[in-house]
């Protein structure tokens, strides 16, 4: 006798299917503003420092940018998060590449955004990731500023490099501070006439094209967001009181600078002492965690005090996944609710 009754199941009673958004970069400016990617950002900090976003170390894959092969001068970066405030993660898959890509005419930053549902590990949304990256670069600034800044809600902006990254960090201070003026040096002098024309309505005061570098350090905030391999920010420049961010993917400032600031504070530990300012001086032995005075996040949080008014204070927000994939959440909510961007079903179940 079969104890076990016999049962038809078809595939229809149980199909599913998963949709997953798809989102142009052109559909994700229609849905965040640079104030929308401040207050992002802003929260996104706030739960790194309180223990509610996780952010492994990004993973560099070297194609050519100091490796001698592939030849391709670039890289990419995984960075994955997990975002406690809009419950959802992630991963950017993103880089910079000069050689071919330049010579097309390309921009130097390539990227695509990963979500998923936590619960589930079902892929919510995959999206342009350039324009977030370019935003929430310049609201990382204006973010560790807010935490940090105590000279009132004005303040003297020196920028070095005037390309898409220029724009976007002064597009950012201004959400937050009126700028009172801006002196901009670019080895291209032309970029910087163009970025005085773009962003005239953003600064308060006077956009100056300097010639020569040292003029442009004449600031409360001192900006770099090159690719410049020659620390060409020089110690002489870094007065007391003054706060220098050196944002390129290498060192932008000299050793003296970072040797000898006050204070040193950055986004991410593990990613700070890896690349850029911090990069050459920990591979050295000069530079280790102990010389970190404290992160963004633990600032924000109010777990650390910020740096004492007065002194150098040297700022390294490197860039973190956590960031893009806060960004990334809020445009995926909000193209759900308009219902803008396309839908493809990867995987039927």
């Amino acid at each position: 006798m079969n104890f076990f009754p016999v049962i038809n199941i078809k595939k229809e009673d149980f199909f599913m299917q998963i949709e997953t958004m798809l989102l142009s970069q052109k559909e994700i400016e229609t849905l965040v503003t640079m104030k929308d990617v401040v207050e992002c950002v802003d929260k996104t900090f706030q739960g790194m420092g309180n223990g509610t976003v996780i952010n492994p170390t990004k993973v560099n894959l070297d194609l050519g940018e100091v490796a001698p092969f592939p030849p391709y001068e670039g890289f990419m970066n995984a960075m994955p998060a997990y975002i406690g405030w809009s419950d959802t993660a992630g991963i950017k898959w993103a880089g910079g590449f000069l050689g071919e890509r330049k010579k097309q005419g390309l921009p130097y930053i390539t990227s695509m955004i990963l979500l998923i549902d936590p619960k589930l590990g079902n892929f919510r949304a995959v999206m342009d990731g350039a324009f977030i990256t370019n935003m929430r670069t310049g609201a990382q600034t204006a973010v560790a500023l807010k935490y940090m800044y105590k000279k009132g809600k004005s303040l003297r902006l020196g920028l070095y490099g005037a390309g898409m990254q220029g724009h976007t960090q002064t597009m950012a201070i201004s959400e937050l501070f009126d700028i009172e003026s801006v002196k901009v040096y670019d080895i291209n002098p032309a970029a910087s006439e163009r970025y005085a024309a773009d962003m005239k309505d953003f600064v308060k005061g006077k956009i100056t094209v300097v010639r020569a570098p040292e003029e442009a350090s004449d600031a409360d905030v001192c900006v770099c967001v090159t690719q410049s391999k020659d620390e060409f920010f020089k110690y002489g420049w870094f007065t007391p009181g003054k706060f220098l961010f050196p944002m390129g993917s290498y060192q932008e400032c000299t050793d003296e600078c970072i040797l000898k600031a006050d204070s040193i504070v950055v986004d991410h530990i593990g990613q700070a002492l890896h690349r850029g300012a911090l990069g050459k001086l920990v591979g050295e032995g000069r530079i280790t965690e102990k010389n970190i005075y404290a992160t963004i996040g633990e600032i924000a949080a109010g777990k650390k005090e910020a740096p004492a008014a007065g002194q150098r204070i040297l700022c390294i927000p490197i860039g973190t996944g956590a960031m893009d994939i806060g960004v990334a959440s809020l445009a995926w909510k909000r193209a759900a609710e308009k219902g803008i961007g396309g839908k493809y079903p990867f995987v039927d179940y």
